[in-house]
């Protein structure tokens, strides 16, 4: 699995890729502002094309943390769209979570499943830690990673399909998308960067401010969304997600990279999407 955005292999890839959707007479140095910070996320965490003018230069990333969660509500925004016409078509519960999920990974480019796949086979495989970076450094997948993906992907279906049941697919799905991107700034403030080189080296650490207003953000929408109990049940999960993944890649590998981020979003997802099930089935704290 290939072409990841913040696959710290591909750093030089990020560069160009990213510089060849911009104007060839871009200046160099363009003032920062709320909105550049957007387009700069969603260039990092999509496949959505932009053409915008702004600095995507990897140093930058650590700024645009704090709008990731307003990425993912703009991705699952989308992704909303195809699932709620499968729905009105009639088509089974399970259908409407298989389109909503292909959605996000197209608009994503898989690069979080990327992840997760990446770092079960280097957390599963390697003898030491050079050994465990090395091979989630290899665009080959091994059997943990498919094992990951298998078991990934039938909880989110089947978790997707029951919120789709009690007719909660779309509020759901917002709320999960915007909460386990929130979660990936927490590993990435907590952690040292894994590598001497790569993305997540020179992206930076990220302020506490920025990490901060992302959560401010997820729980004021979620909040809306879903009610007081529902945004406490999203803010926990996704601390949880983000102590668990950062926990094994501190013991595995010593810090955070690429797919370790990754990993952080998939986990989060599952973790939000657990307990906003759990929620569904007493609808007391549901929406309330």
């Amino acid at each position: 699995m290939t072409d990841h955005r913040y696959n710290d292999s591909e750093t030089s890839d990020v560069s160009q890729d990213v510089s060849g959707r911009m104007p060839p007479d871009m200046p160099s140095e363009i003032p920062m502002d709320l909105v550049a910070d957007f387009w700069r996320a969603l260039v990092l965490l999509s496949r959505v094309p932009v053409a915008v003018q702004g600095d995507f230069r990897p140093q930058m990333i650590a700024r645009s943390v704090w709008c990731w969660p307003l990425v993912g509500l703009f991705l699952a925004g989308i992704a909303i769209v195809p699932a709620t016409l499968a729905g009105l078509a009639g088509l089974p519960s399970m259908i409407v979570a298989i389109v909503a999920s292909l959605a996000l990974v197209l608009l994503s480019g898989a690069m979080h499943e990327d992840g997760i796949a990446d770092c079960a086979d280097g957390f599963g495989g390697g003898a030491d830690r050079d050994g465990k970076l090395a091979i989630m450094r290899d665009s080959r997948i091994g059997s943990y990673g498919v094992v990951a993906l298998i078991f990934v992907f039938a909880l989110r279906l089947v978790l997707l399909g029951a919120a789709a049941d009690a007719g909660a697919a779309a509020v759901i799905l917002l709320v999960a998308a915007m909460g386990s991107r929130a979660a990936m700034p927490v590993v990435m403030m907590w952690l040292d960067p894994a590598r001497p080189d790569g993305l997540g080296r020179s992206a930076g650490r990220p302020g506490i401010k920025s990490v901060a207003a992302g959560l401010g953000i997820t729980a004021l929408l979620t909040l809306i969304l879903a009610g007081i109990w529902g945004m406490l049940a999203v803010l926990l999960a996704l601390i949880v997600a983000a102590a668990v993944m950062g926990g094994i890649a501190r013991q595995q590998i010593g810090g955070h990279t690429g797919d370790v981020l990754g990993a952080t979003q998939i986990v989060a997802e599952i973790f939000i999407l657990l307990v906003c099930s759990m929620m569904l089935a007493h609808p007391v704290f549901w929406g309330g």
